[in-house]
């Protein structure tokens, strides 16, 4: 059987290309050999339960522990009744033990005893029964809510000074989230979970990271040694800047591109086809992306994604630094500074969801804006923004879930329906910066028939109060345009102060300190 690129369930090596399993935790040998109580997370689908399923095997066939990974998902069902959670995890737990332990390592029944203590009268009877050291996985811990989630970890952390002897000598606990926000798994409040944690054995947390860029390459250079077809450094390249190694868009671009986009085995795989592949990705909006643009209405994640978005983030307290710690346990936003959506495809997706419902109000045809060479005709196409703007964009405006931030929603709709399957719009937002950053790419034939690429630059800024940001608009602009090496850029400004009467839009010209042409719309 030939190996894949996987997008679904835990990796095997001998089905799917992957790195190897062990370097993704190479932390938690040694947690384990401290008898540690820890915890792993991170995102949907980086690759967490392929890691333990292979540290546990590996310790079994040590001779050195009895190791087993088990989900808890199941519980989730049950709520806070945690008398039926804790049987459904259990009912797991030997499940899974049938098939990876020996007869003489499994559980035996568990005692009698009342609900909320089932499991650690269990975990304490085959810790005393067993022949080696027990290491227990409870992966999807955070899918147990309220009283159930509660009632495990108190167990856990009631028997805890009994190991090895009396009690599981290592215990981890894998989930999307850190056990330090389990409180929101026992419905956001924090009394839920009483003045003491509940699990405050915990020695440390692990958090599974991206792949890093040579990890992405050694994947991809898997299937090359498979079948002889060649990822160029190209496309290694572009599949690094649009997934910044996230594991699921890494595996699959390769997918898109091997599978269904059928590229010859024959044919190198060239930046061109990566770059077909993450547009097909986004417009398919596949579960694991889909499942990310759901998370976009809940309130913790638009607290930290809308500023971000409109550039307006300065910091805030400890409420604010619990969002955004949510959304990048969620996976939304990158583990490290500067703030920032976690990678170019996700902040395409963001951006594509926000302004999907304006987008299918437009009624901008491609063919209306186009020169007869095939370029954009830039200045037609900002002249139908500014009337369609001063016609639609209050109404429109006040439908986008995301109002700090509904006006460059609107233009970016605008822009998206007229180039949507030819060119293409590269995003950035200015962190603390009140500015968003738009390139439009679009190819078109020069007169000698040699492909070429027209690339137009915009900044948008809104203006809510204070003086006007003409003149740090251009300021940033006129950077912008010197890292693209452009010599003349777009600044449209909204005009959202507040009493003020609704003003037709209107153009003016400008210059940069530098020189820079740039065309002004006050909408």
């Amino acid at each position: 059987m030939k190996r894949r690129f996987n997008t679904a369930g835990p990796c095997r090596p001998d089905w799917h290309y992957m790195i190897p399993a062990e370097r993704r935790l190479p932390e938690a040998p040694s947690l384990v050999e401290q008898r540690g109580y820890f915890v792993v997370h991170a995102p949907r689908q980086t690759g967490k339960t392929t890691a333990l399923r292979s540290l546990a095997a590996r310790l079994t066939a040590s001779g050195g522990y009895a190791a087993l990974l088990f989900s808890c998902e199941a519980g989730e069902a049950a709520g806070d009744d945690y008398g039926a959670a804790e049987q459904l995890v259990l009912a797991d737990m030997a499940r899974k033990a049938e098939s990876a332990l020996p007869p003489e390592l499994r559980p035996p029944e568990p005692p009698p005893s009342p609900p909320g203590s089932v499991l650690g009268g269990l975990l304490a009877a085959w810790a005393r029964s067993a022949p080696r050291p027990l290491v227990l996985m409870f992966d999807e811990i955070d899918s147990l809510r309220g009283q159930s989630l509660i009632s495990v970890l108190r167990q856990l952390r009631s028997g805890y000074a009994e190991r090895p002897h009396a009690f599981p000598s290592s215990v981890i606990l894998c989930g999307l989230r850190d056990v330090r926000d389990y409180k929101a798994a026992s419905g956001g409040d924090p009394d839920r979970l009483g003045t003491a944690s509940p699990f405050n054995i915990k020695l440390e947390s692990v958090r599974v990271g991206d792949f890093t860029r040579e990890e992405l390459a050694e994947l991809y250079a898997q299937h090359t040694e498979d079948t002889g077809q060649v990822f160029t450094e190209e496309s290694v390249s572009r599949a690094w800047e649009a997934t910044a190694g996230q594991p699921w868009l890494v595996n699959a671009l390769g997918r898109e591109i091997v599978e269904k986009m059928a590229v010859p085995a024959a044919e190198p795989i060239e930046g061109k086809h990566v770059e077909i592949a993450i547009e097909r990705l986004i417009l398919a909006r596949a579960t694991h992306l889909d499942s990310l643009a759901h998370r976009l209405v809940d309130p913790r994640v638009r607290r930290v994604i809308e500023p971000v978005l409109a550039g307006t983030y300065e910091g805030g307290g400890d409420s604010y630094e619990d969002d955004l710690s949510y959304a990048r346990d969620l996976g939304l936003v990158a583990p490290d500074k500067p703030l920032r959506i976690a990678n170019p495809i996700y902040q395409e997706v963001v951006a594509r969801v926000l302004s999907a419902a304006v987008e299918d109000r437009i009624p901008a045809e491609r063919s209306r804006f186009l020169l007869p060479d095939g370029r954009l005709a830039w200045r037609r196409l900002l002249r139908a923004f500014a009337s369609f703007w001063s016609e639609h964009g209050e109404i429109l405006s006040a439908g986008v879930p995301y109002p700090e931030v509904a006006p460059q929603l609107v233009l970016m709709a605008f822009l998206q329906r007229v180039v949507n399957g030819g060119g293409t719009i590269d995003r950035e937002y200015g962190v603390g910066r009140d500015r968003i950053d738009l390139l439009v790419r679009f190819p078109y034939r020069k007169a000698d028939g040699t492909p070429a690429r027209q690339r137009r630059a915009m900044e948008l800024k809104v203006w809510r109060r204070g003086r006007d940001p003409l003149g740090r608009g251009l300021v940033q602009l006129d950077e912008y345009l010197k890292r693209l090496r452009l010599r003349r850029g777009t600044l449209v400004i909204f005009d959202a102060r507040d009493g003020l009467a609704a003003r037709r839009p209107r153009f003016e010209q400008a210059r940069t300190s530098s020189g820079r042409d740039v065309t002004v719309l006050r909408a």
